[in-house]
Parts: C-alpha cells; sequence; structure tokens
C-alpha cells in the first residue's frame, strides 16, 4: 500500500502537547458512573484513566484477556482509591452484548449511568463475518454499540433524572468522509463486501471502504439518536468524537494485518493515544459540550486540540435518509426496536 514496507510494530513514540493542561482544567466527577468500551490500550485507555483520576467510577468493557486484567489494574494505578470494574464484553457477539449490560445494571443499580462512551473499534479488518453473520468492522465499530446503548438507555435516562443530564459519546474517525452510507454494509453480508485488497493510494480499497461505513455510522447514529432526544425532550446528550490520526494499537494491528503497511502508518500517525483522546474525554467530561456535535481536532484533523467542529458539513455526511436507514437496519440486525 506505498510508501514502502518498513515495519511499524509498536506505535509511534510521541511527546503529548495539548492532553496535560487540558485534563488540568476539567471538573471532579465523584458520584458518576462512567462506562468505556474498548479500552485495554489507546483513547479508551486514556478516557477510562482520567475519568477514574478524577473521581468517577469506572466500568472498563473489553473481552476477557491478560491485557483487559493489565489495563484494568493500570487504571487503579494512576487513580489510587477510584472504584474501577471490569465488564466483560465482546463487541462481536450480539448475545454478549446485553450479559454485558445486565453487569452494568447491576453495578450501577439505583444510581444510574452517567456516561456511555462507544470508544471500541477495529480498522480495515479482513472481509470476514461475524458468528451473527455481520462484517466484523460494522458489528464491533457500530451495531454492537448501538445495542448497547439502547439496552443501557433507561440507566442513562435514570442518571438524568438525577443529576440533570447524562451522556452517549460514540467515536468515528476522520475516514468517516466519503461516499453515503450503504445499506448493504449493515446488512448480513459479512465475508461478501469486497474482499482483502488494500489500494495504491492509503486508505483505499474494499477494506478501507467497509471501514469509512462504519465511522460514518458512528455519526449517523448520533445524529439520529439526537434527533430522538429532542422530540422525546430527554436530557441525555450524545456528542461524537474523532481522534485525529493517533498512535495506538489500531495502526499497529492494521500493518500485522494486511490492512496498510508501515511506511504509511510512520507517516500518517501525529500524536498520541492522549492528545487523540481529547474529542471523547471533553465529550464525556466537559461541561460546555453540545448534544449533537462533533468534537476533534480542526483543519486536516490529523492532530490538534479537540474543539466543537462546524456542523453543516457533519449534518450533510449524515443526512435524514442515512438516519432512517441506519436506525431501521440497525434494529433489524440486532433483533430489537430502540425507542427513546
Amino acid at each position: 500500500m506505498g510508501c514502502g514496507k518498513s515495519k511499524y510494530e509498536k506505535p509511534k513514540e510521541l511527546k503529548s502537547v495539548w492532553h496535560p493542561k487540558y485534563f488540568e482544567g476539567l471538573p471532579r466527577m465523584e458520584g458518576k458512573v462512567v462506562a468505556i468500551t474498548g479500552c485495554t490500550s489507546g483513547t479508551g485507555f486514556v478516557c477510562a484513566r482520567d475519568c477514574a483520576r478524577l473521581g468517577a467510577t469506572v466500568l472498563m468493557l473489553n473481552r476477557n484477556s491478560e491485557r483487559a486484567t493489565a489495563a484494568l489494574e493500570a487504571v487503579k494505578v494512576a487513580a489510587p482509591g477510584a472504584k474501577v470494574i471490569h465488564i466483560p464484553c465482546d463487541l462481536m457477539s450480539f448475545a454478549a452484548v446485553p450479559e454485558a449490560a445486565a453487569k452494568i445494571r447491576e453495578a450501577v443499580g439505583e444510581t444510574g449511568l452517567d456516561v456511555l462512551c462507544n470508544n471500541a473499534g477495529v480498522m480495515a479488518s479482513k472481509d470476514e463475518a461475524t458468528k451473527d453473520g455481520y462484517d466484523v468492522q460494522m458489528q464491533t465499530n457500530h451495531l454492537s454499540h448501538f445495542l448497547l446503548t439502547r439496552d443501557l438507555w433507561p440507566q442513562l435516562t435514570k442518571a438524568a433524572e438525577l443529576r440533570g443530564e447524562a451522556r452517549v459519546v460514540n467515536h468515528s474517525s476522520l475516514a468517516r468522509k466519503g461516499k453515503k452510507l450503504e445499506q448493504k454494509y449493515l446488512g448480513k453480508n459479512g465475508g461478501n463486501l469486497g474482499g482483502d485488497k488494500v489500494g495504491t493510494m492509503p486508505g483505499s480499497g474494499a477494506r478501507w471502504e467497509r471501514y469509512h461505513q462504519t465511522k460514518l455510522a458512528n455519526l449517523v447514529f448520533t445524529l439520529a439518536l439526537r434527533d430522538r432526544i429532542v422530540t422525546a425532550g430527554s436530557k441525555v446528550k450524545v456528542m461524537v468524537a474523532h481522534p485525529g490520526v493517533a498512535a495506538t494499537e489500531l495502526q499497529v494491528h492494521s500493518v500485522s494485518d494486511g490492512g496498510m503497511s508501515g511506511g504509511v502508518a510512520n507517516l500518517i500517525v501525529s500524536q498520541t493515544a492522549e492528545d487523540g483522546a481529547l474529542g471523547i474525554l471533553m465529550s464525556c467530561c466537559d461541561p460546555a459540550v453540545q448534544s449533537g456535535g462533533l468534537y476533534g481536532p480542526g483543519g486536516q484533523g490529523l492532530k490538534g486540540m479537540a474543539k466543537l467542529l462546524p456542523a453543516a458539513p457533519e449534518e450533510k455526511l449524515a443526512d435524514e435518509a442515512s438516519r432512517t436507514l441506519l436506525w431501521e437496519a440497525s434494529e433489524e440486525a440486532t433483533g430489537r426496536k430502540f425507542a427513546i
């Protein structure tokens, strides 16, 4: 995929620029409960660690693994005295998601859930189906998060009633830009969506088109959920973030799996995981965020301090037809209606 075949076996080493000062200005979060998917490393780990450091109870949703155990312990070390809980969650299984939601309900009790951060994601994976028959990327990055949000809506509503608001935070990408959302990527077509080839240009080919569709789905879901929240008069907010091109395990896995070359990874990675996490951290913690807003680096979007980005281009990308398509297709895929 161009730019040579150099190795990329661990995230690029960079220095955080914007994160340290921004974190110092965030309010305390005692009494709040934050659930985060995909937080063994990268932006999800940073968000989990920082919410715990701010005093929140943090539920770390990861598959059972040594990495999950190590991440849990690392957060506890970074935030002594914080309540941090591992919740087993396999986003490649629709059966596993309700089980995770049940464990979260048990953990939060009558206090509700203040923040659900749908962070987990895979990138440029092979054209394979989950055991449910859906594209690995679409089920992991969007469909299972749709189901998780649906299953935890009563707990989010409870927190909003008790403390004035609750939040859903979705994690998109620069890759959201491109073609309109297509139904076939949301359907039971895993393994039949273009194959494993990558294009001659970075970020092109079938693997990357599937990834694009999932990251666009994150944006579309955010705006479709916002519309329903407004209609219902709910106090739950929903935001979406993008990390720029941050140094995480996503690139490492993509290189090892054939999704990009090491040369491309070294060329495009532009900031640390801490700086890349600022969009979701802001969306989870900052009092001033706007429901429906996209938070991340501006300009070319590769790096920079996260900020609220202009709404018009995102509203166009995630138009009304796309929002209707996504909601109906997601309900059909998960087998559950999601009514606000």
